[in-house]
Protein backbone atom coordinates (compact mmCIF):
# COMPACT_ATOMS: atom_id res chain seq x y z
CA UNK A 1 0.00 0.00 0.00
CA UNK A 2 2.84 2.23 0.93
CA UNK A 3 4.05 1.90 -2.58
CA UNK A 4 0.90 3.18 -4.66
CA UNK A 5 0.83 5.82 -2.43
CA UNK A 6 4.38 7.20 -3.01
CA UNK A 7 4.36 6.96 -6.31
CA UNK A 8 1.56 10.34 -6.49
CA UNK A 9 3.55 11.77 -4.16
CA UNK A 10 6.99 11.62 -5.87
CA UNK A 11 5.16 12.83 -9.09
CA UNK A 12 3.71 15.80 -7.64
CA UNK A 13 7.37 17.02 -5.79
CA UNK A 14 8.46 16.05 -9.38
CA UNK A 15 6.13 18.46 -11.13
CA UNK A 16 7.12 21.27 -7.91
CA UNK A 17 10.43 21.26 -8.81
CA UNK A 18 11.83 19.61 -11.49
CA UNK A 19 9.58 20.89 -14.36
CA UNK A 20 8.53 24.22 -12.64
CA UNK A 21 10.17 27.04 -14.73
CA UNK A 22 12.29 29.75 -12.88
CA UNK A 23 13.05 33.14 -14.24
CA UNK A 24 16.98 32.90 -14.91
CA UNK A 25 18.78 35.35 -12.09
CA UNK A 26 20.18 38.48 -13.15
CA UNK A 27 21.11 41.86 -12.03
CA UNK A 28 20.42 45.35 -13.37
CA UNK A 29 24.09 46.55 -13.91
CA UNK A 30 23.50 46.63 -17.73
CA UNK A 31 19.69 47.13 -18.35
CA UNK A 32 18.01 50.20 -19.48
CA UNK A 33 15.02 51.07 -20.77
CA UNK A 34 13.73 52.79 -23.88
CA UNK A 35 10.50 54.97 -23.93
CA UNK A 36 7.92 54.32 -26.64
CA UNK A 37 6.16 57.55 -26.82
CA UNK A 38 3.70 56.41 -29.51
CA UNK A 39 2.26 53.50 -27.64
CA UNK A 40 2.99 54.63 -24.02
CA UNK A 41 5.24 51.46 -23.64
CA UNK A 42 8.45 50.67 -22.48
CA UNK A 43 11.55 48.76 -23.43
CA UNK A 44 13.25 47.06 -21.33
CA UNK A 45 16.98 46.38 -22.60
CA UNK A 46 20.58 44.78 -21.96
CA UNK A 47 23.78 46.37 -23.09
CA UNK A 48 26.03 43.35 -22.58
CA UNK A 49 23.77 41.68 -25.47
CA UNK A 50 22.70 44.63 -27.11
CA UNK A 51 19.34 42.94 -27.17
CA UNK A 52 15.36 43.95 -25.79
CA UNK A 53 14.40 41.34 -23.09
CA UNK A 54 10.21 42.48 -23.01
CA UNK A 55 7.72 45.21 -23.33
CA UNK A 56 5.88 46.77 -20.75
CA UNK A 57 3.05 48.80 -21.63
CA UNK A 58 0.03 51.09 -19.95
CA UNK A 59 2.17 53.80 -19.13
CA UNK A 60 0.25 56.72 -20.62
CA UNK A 61 1.29 59.83 -22.54
CA UNK A 62 4.97 59.71 -22.90
CA UNK A 63 5.47 62.49 -25.24
CA UNK A 64 7.92 63.94 -22.84
CA UNK A 65 8.94 61.40 -20.57
CA UNK A 66 11.63 60.89 -18.06
CA UNK A 67 12.70 58.57 -15.20
CA UNK A 68 14.85 57.61 -12.39
CA UNK A 69 15.73 54.60 -10.68
CA UNK A 70 15.76 52.93 -7.26
CA UNK A 71 19.07 52.55 -5.58
CA UNK A 72 19.01 49.16 -6.42
CA UNK A 73 18.19 49.56 -9.95
CA UNK A 74 15.49 47.35 -9.93
CA UNK A 75 12.52 49.71 -10.05
CA UNK A 76 12.14 52.84 -12.25
CA UNK A 77 10.11 55.53 -11.70
CA UNK A 78 8.38 57.24 -15.00
CA UNK A 79 7.12 60.63 -15.41
CA UNK A 80 4.49 60.68 -18.28
CA UNK A 81 3.04 64.00 -19.50
CA UNK A 82 -0.31 63.11 -18.33
CA UNK A 83 0.67 63.72 -14.67
CA UNK A 84 0.90 60.27 -14.30
CA UNK A 85 3.53 58.40 -12.16
CA UNK A 86 4.50 54.30 -12.79
CA UNK A 87 6.37 52.21 -10.70
CA UNK A 88 8.05 49.47 -12.95
CA UNK A 89 9.71 46.57 -11.82
CA UNK A 90 12.35 45.68 -14.43
CA UNK A 91 13.30 42.39 -13.43
CA UNK A 92 9.53 41.42 -13.05
CA UNK A 93 8.27 43.48 -16.29
CA UNK A 94 5.51 44.54 -14.41
CA UNK A 95 4.19 47.83 -13.20
CA UNK A 96 4.10 47.76 -9.74
CA UNK A 97 2.09 51.01 -9.19
CA UNK A 98 0.77 54.25 -11.18
CA UNK A 99 -0.44 57.23 -9.74
CA UNK A 100 -2.31 60.34 -11.05
CA UNK A 101 -0.14 62.92 -10.03
CA UNK A 102 -1.03 66.04 -11.63
CA UNK A 103 -2.31 67.07 -15.21
CA UNK A 104 1.08 67.73 -16.74
CA UNK A 105 4.14 66.58 -15.54
CA UNK A 106 8.07 66.89 -17.13
CA UNK A 107 10.21 64.97 -14.75
CA UNK A 108 11.25 64.40 -11.50
CA UNK A 109 13.87 63.09 -8.99
CA UNK A 110 15.20 60.64 -6.54
CA UNK A 111 16.42 61.70 -2.97
CA UNK A 112 19.61 61.16 -2.09
CA UNK A 113 18.26 58.22 0.85
CA UNK A 114 16.23 56.87 -2.26
CA UNK A 115 13.14 57.48 -0.21
CA UNK A 116 11.62 60.19 -1.97
CA UNK A 117 10.62 60.70 -5.49
CA UNK A 118 9.57 64.01 -6.45
CA UNK A 119 7.63 64.92 -9.41
CA UNK A 120 8.06 68.25 -11.08
CA UNK A 121 4.55 69.81 -12.38
CA UNK A 122 3.13 72.05 -15.07
CA UNK A 123 -0.55 71.54 -14.51
CA UNK A 124 -0.64 73.10 -11.50
CA UNK A 125 2.78 73.96 -11.21
CA UNK A 126 4.62 73.05 -8.16
CA UNK A 127 6.27 69.82 -7.20
CA UNK A 128 4.39 66.84 -5.20
CA UNK A 129 7.20 64.37 -2.96
CA UNK A 130 6.25 60.88 -2.91
CA UNK A 131 7.33 57.43 -0.63
CA UNK A 132 8.92 55.84 -3.27
CA UNK A 133 8.33 52.19 -1.52
CA UNK A 134 4.39 52.87 -2.47
CA UNK A 135 3.49 56.25 -3.80
CA UNK A 136 1.90 57.50 -1.21
CA UNK A 137 1.90 61.11 -1.42
CA UNK A 138 4.16 62.85 1.33
CA UNK A 139 3.74 66.21 0.76
CA UNK A 140 2.90 68.96 -2.00
CA UNK A 141 4.87 72.50 -2.40
CA UNK A 142 3.04 74.73 -4.63
CA UNK A 143 4.94 77.06 -7.07
CA UNK A 144 3.09 80.19 -5.86
CA UNK A 145 4.95 83.31 -6.40
CA UNK A 146 4.98 86.64 -4.46
CA UNK A 147 2.06 88.02 -6.82
CA UNK A 148 -0.17 84.83 -5.78
CA UNK A 149 0.48 83.14 -9.21
CA UNK A 150 1.63 79.54 -10.10
CA UNK A 151 4.20 78.86 -11.92
CA UNK A 152 5.18 75.57 -14.27
CA UNK A 153 7.90 73.77 -12.88
CA UNK A 154 11.32 72.95 -14.46
CA UNK A 155 15.19 71.83 -13.63
CA UNK A 156 14.21 69.21 -10.82
CA UNK A 157 17.17 67.25 -9.17
CA UNK A 158 18.05 65.71 -6.32
CA UNK A 159 21.02 67.48 -4.33
CA UNK A 160 23.21 66.45 -1.03
CA UNK A 161 21.94 66.66 1.96
CA UNK A 162 18.61 65.00 0.60
CA UNK A 163 17.47 67.92 -1.14
CA UNK A 164 15.70 69.00 -4.15
CA UNK A 165 16.36 71.73 -6.04
CA UNK A 166 13.97 73.79 -8.83
CA UNK A 167 13.00 76.44 -10.98
CA UNK A 168 9.86 78.29 -11.50
CA UNK A 169 9.55 79.37 -15.03
CA UNK A 170 6.89 82.02 -15.01
CA UNK A 171 8.09 83.84 -11.51
CA UNK A 172 11.89 83.34 -12.51
CA UNK A 173 12.88 82.20 -9.60
CA UNK A 174 15.19 79.02 -7.80
CA UNK A 175 13.81 77.19 -4.67
CA UNK A 176 15.83 75.02 -2.51
CA UNK A 177 13.47 72.30 -0.57
CA UNK A 178 15.46 70.42 2.16
CA UNK A 179 13.48 67.45 3.03
CA UNK A 180 15.28 66.37 5.99
CA UNK A 181 11.46 66.03 7.87
CA UNK A 182 9.64 64.94 4.29
CA UNK A 183 6.15 66.04 5.97
CA UNK A 184 7.59 69.74 6.69
CA UNK A 185 10.06 70.48 3.78
CA UNK A 186 11.96 73.53 4.95
CA UNK A 187 12.10 76.10 1.04
CA UNK A 188 14.90 78.42 0.36
CA UNK A 189 13.60 80.64 -2.14
CA UNK A 190 15.66 83.18 -4.58
CA UNK A 191 14.33 85.77 -6.41
CA UNK A 192 14.57 87.39 -9.67
CA UNK A 193 17.57 84.69 -10.90
CA UNK A 194 16.55 85.88 -14.37
CA UNK A 195 14.13 85.67 -17.01
CA UNK A 196 12.26 82.45 -17.69
CA UNK A 197 14.60 80.06 -16.81
CA UNK A 198 13.90 76.66 -18.81
CA UNK A 199 15.72 73.82 -17.76
CA UNK A 200 18.95 73.09 -15.04
CA UNK A 201 21.46 70.34 -14.26
CA UNK A 202 23.65 70.03 -11.17
CA UNK A 203 27.34 69.13 -11.44
CA UNK A 204 28.34 65.80 -10.64
CA UNK A 205 29.92 66.50 -7.27
CA UNK A 206 26.17 68.10 -6.39
CA UNK A 207 27.91 71.51 -5.81
CA UNK A 208 26.39 74.16 -8.90
CA UNK A 209 23.30 74.49 -9.83
CA UNK A 210 23.25 76.01 -13.22
CA UNK A 211 19.67 76.84 -14.96
CA UNK A 212 19.75 78.26 -18.55
CA UNK A 213 16.76 81.48 -19.20
CA UNK A 214 15.20 81.28 -22.06
CA UNK A 215 13.67 84.88 -21.64
CA UNK A 216 17.46 86.89 -21.71
CA UNK A 217 21.16 85.70 -22.30
CA UNK A 218 22.64 84.15 -19.85
CA UNK A 219 22.36 81.37 -16.32
CA UNK A 220 21.53 81.38 -13.20
CA UNK A 221 24.21 80.19 -11.05
CA UNK A 222 23.57 78.68 -7.10
CA UNK A 223 26.24 77.58 -5.12
CA UNK A 224 25.35 74.79 -2.76
CA UNK A 225 28.26 74.61 -0.73
CA UNK A 226 27.55 78.23 -0.28
CA UNK A 227 24.41 79.02 -0.44
CA UNK A 228 23.88 82.00 1.59
CA UNK A 229 25.67 84.10 -0.96
CA UNK A 230 22.63 83.53 -3.39
CA UNK A 231 22.30 83.37 -6.84
CA UNK A 232 24.72 84.84 -9.06
CA UNK A 233 24.80 85.43 -13.24
CA UNK A 234 27.00 84.18 -15.03
CA UNK A 235 27.57 84.53 -19.16
CA UNK A 236 25.69 87.63 -19.10
CA UNK A 237 24.72 88.71 -22.60
CA UNK A 238 26.54 86.19 -24.44
CA UNK A 239 25.15 86.52 -27.51
CA UNK A 240 24.64 90.38 -27.39
CA UNK A 241 24.59 91.75 -30.47
CA UNK A 242 23.90 88.64 -32.45
CA UNK A 243 20.46 87.58 -34.12
CA UNK A 244 18.51 84.81 -32.81
CA UNK A 245 17.40 81.84 -34.73
CA UNK A 246 14.33 80.41 -34.52
CA UNK A 247 13.59 77.84 -31.65
CA UNK A 248 12.22 74.69 -32.46
CA UNK A 249 13.03 72.51 -29.38
CA UNK A 250 14.43 73.76 -26.33
CA UNK A 251 17.74 72.62 -25.29
CA UNK A 252 17.92 69.87 -22.85
CA UNK A 253 20.32 71.06 -19.83
CA UNK A 254 20.47 67.75 -18.05
CA UNK A 255 22.36 66.53 -21.23
CA UNK A 256 25.06 69.20 -20.75
CA UNK A 257 28.16 67.64 -20.68
CA UNK A 258 30.95 68.63 -17.97
CA UNK A 259 34.31 67.69 -18.57
CA UNK A 260 36.60 68.30 -16.20
CA UNK A 261 37.00 72.09 -15.75
CA UNK A 262 35.08 72.97 -18.33
CA UNK A 263 31.44 72.76 -19.54
CA UNK A 264 30.09 72.10 -23.07
CA UNK A 265 26.74 73.21 -23.31
CA UNK A 266 24.05 74.10 -25.82
CA UNK A 267 22.98 77.99 -26.80
CA UNK A 268 19.86 78.72 -27.55
CA UNK A 269 19.13 79.72 -30.43
CA UNK A 270 22.04 79.72 -31.85
CA UNK A 271 24.14 77.03 -33.74
CA UNK A 272 27.52 76.86 -31.36
CA UNK A 273 27.96 74.85 -28.31
CA UNK A 274 29.57 77.00 -25.64
CA UNK A 275 32.59 76.12 -23.69
CA UNK A 276 32.76 77.41 -19.92
CA UNK A 277 35.37 77.39 -17.92
CA UNK A 278 33.72 75.83 -14.49
CA UNK A 279 36.18 77.61 -12.47
CA UNK A 280 35.83 81.03 -13.61
CA UNK A 281 32.30 80.28 -14.34
CA UNK A 282 33.42 82.52 -18.08
CA UNK A 283 33.06 81.58 -21.51
CA UNK A 284 36.38 80.22 -23.07
CA UNK A 285 35.27 79.23 -25.99
CA UNK A 286 32.48 78.45 -28.95
CA UNK A 287 32.48 75.65 -31.29
CA UNK A 288 30.13 76.13 -34.45
CA UNK A 289 27.65 72.61 -34.89
CA UNK A 290 25.35 71.97 -37.71
CA UNK A 291 22.23 72.95 -36.12
CA UNK A 292 20.55 73.93 -32.75
CA UNK A 293 22.11 71.72 -30.35
CA UNK A 294 19.22 69.80 -27.77
CA UNK A 295 21.70 66.79 -25.90
CA UNK A 296 25.31 67.88 -25.40
CA UNK A 297 26.23 64.60 -24.39
CA UNK A 298 29.76 63.44 -22.57
CA UNK A 299 31.40 59.91 -23.01
CA UNK A 300 32.07 58.84 -19.38
CA UNK A 301 35.79 59.38 -20.00
CA UNK A 302 35.29 62.80 -20.80
CA UNK A 303 37.40 62.59 -24.56
CA UNK A 304 34.05 62.86 -26.74
CA UNK A 305 30.64 64.84 -26.79
CA UNK A 306 27.76 63.85 -29.32
CA UNK A 307 24.99 66.31 -29.93
CA UNK A 308 22.15 66.52 -31.54
CA UNK A 309 19.40 68.43 -32.74
CA UNK A 310 15.99 70.41 -33.65
CA UNK A 311 14.17 70.07 -36.45
CA UNK A 312 15.12 70.46 -39.19
CA UNK A 313 18.98 69.37 -38.73
CA UNK A 314 17.70 66.34 -36.14
CA UNK A 315 18.41 63.62 -38.89
CA UNK A 316 22.32 64.45 -37.70
CA UNK A 317 24.78 63.89 -35.19
CA UNK A 318 28.55 65.55 -34.49
CA UNK A 319 30.74 64.20 -32.31
CA UNK A 320 32.89 66.53 -30.71
CA UNK A 321 36.75 65.85 -29.39
CA UNK A 322 37.11 68.12 -26.31
CA UNK A 323 40.81 68.49 -26.43
CA UNK A 324 40.96 70.05 -29.91
CA UNK A 325 37.41 71.31 -29.73
CA UNK A 326 37.01 70.38 -32.90
CA UNK A 327 34.18 68.19 -35.09
CA UNK A 328 35.81 65.07 -35.43
CA UNK A 329 32.66 62.90 -37.14
CA UNK A 330 29.20 63.73 -38.65
CA UNK A 331 26.82 60.73 -38.84
CA UNK A 332 23.44 60.62 -40.21
CA UNK A 333 22.16 58.08 -37.87
CA UNK A 334 17.83 58.88 -39.19
CA UNK A 335 15.12 61.14 -38.93
CA UNK A 336 14.60 62.69 -35.60
CA UNK A 337 17.27 61.37 -33.63
CA UNK A 338 15.72 62.47 -30.13
CA UNK A 339 18.02 60.81 -27.41
CA UNK A 340 21.41 59.17 -26.43
CA UNK A 341 22.55 57.64 -23.76
CA UNK A 342 26.33 56.08 -23.17
CA UNK A 343 26.77 52.47 -21.91
CA UNK A 344 28.44 52.74 -18.85
CA UNK A 345 31.99 52.40 -19.08
CA UNK A 346 31.38 54.44 -23.03
CA UNK A 347 32.24 51.94 -25.49
CA UNK A 348 29.17 52.25 -27.21
CA UNK A 349 26.26 54.95 -27.68
CA UNK A 350 22.38 54.12 -28.22
CA UNK A 351 20.33 56.31 -29.68
CA UNK A 352 16.88 56.86 -30.84
CA UNK A 353 15.52 57.36 -34.36
CA UNK A 354 12.04 58.75 -33.55
CA UNK A 355 10.76 58.25 -36.89
CA UNK A 356 12.37 55.32 -38.73
CA UNK A 357 11.32 53.37 -35.26
CA UNK A 358 14.34 52.11 -34.26
CA UNK A 359 17.26 52.59 -31.85
CA UNK A 360 20.64 52.65 -33.30
CA UNK A 361 24.26 51.57 -31.26
CA UNK A 362 27.12 52.82 -32.00
CA UNK A 363 31.37 52.17 -31.76
CA UNK A 364 32.12 55.03 -30.07
CA UNK A 365 35.93 54.46 -30.68
CA UNK A 366 34.94 53.50 -35.02
CA UNK A 367 31.75 55.29 -35.16
CA UNK A 368 30.13 52.14 -36.67
CA UNK A 369 27.06 51.08 -36.68
CA UNK A 370 26.80 47.98 -34.42
CA UNK A 371 23.49 46.99 -33.72
CA UNK A 372 20.08 48.21 -33.77
CA UNK A 373 16.29 47.21 -32.41
CA UNK A 374 13.31 48.07 -33.61
CA UNK A 375 11.10 50.45 -31.35
CA UNK A 376 7.89 52.48 -31.96
CA UNK A 377 8.49 55.86 -31.98
CA UNK A 378 11.36 55.76 -29.34
CA UNK A 379 12.53 59.08 -27.53
CA UNK A 380 13.94 58.52 -24.10
CA UNK A 381 16.54 56.13 -23.59
CA UNK A 382 17.82 55.46 -19.58
CA UNK A 383 20.59 53.23 -18.51
CA UNK A 384 20.54 51.77 -14.80
CA UNK A 385 24.23 53.10 -13.79
CA UNK A 386 21.35 56.75 -14.41
CA UNK A 387 21.00 55.24 -10.49
CA UNK A 388 24.15 56.11 -8.82
CA UNK A 389 24.50 59.62 -10.06
CA UNK A 390 23.40 62.72 -8.53
CA UNK A 391 20.75 64.69 -10.60
CA UNK A 392 19.64 61.88 -12.70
Amino acid sequence: MRCYLALPLLLAIYLLTGCATTPPQRGTGDLGVVIERATGSIQVVETTHRTRLGQIAGLGDLSHASLNYSRDARHAYIFGRDGGLTKVDLLEMRIVKRVMQSGNSIGGAISQDGKLIAAANYTPGGVKIFDAETLDLVTNIPAIDQTGKSSKVIGLVDVPGNRFVFSLFEAGEIWVADMRTPSKPAVTKFRNVGKEPYDAMITADGRYYLAGLFGEDGLALLDLWNIEAGVKRVLNGYGKGEQKLPVYKMPHLEGWAATGNELLVPAVGRHEVLVIDQGKWAEVGRIPVHGQPVFVVARPDNRQVWVNFAFPHNDTIQVIDVQSRTIVKTLKPGKAVMHMEFTPRGEHLWLSARDEDRVGIYDTETFERIGELPADKPSGIFFTHRAHRTGL
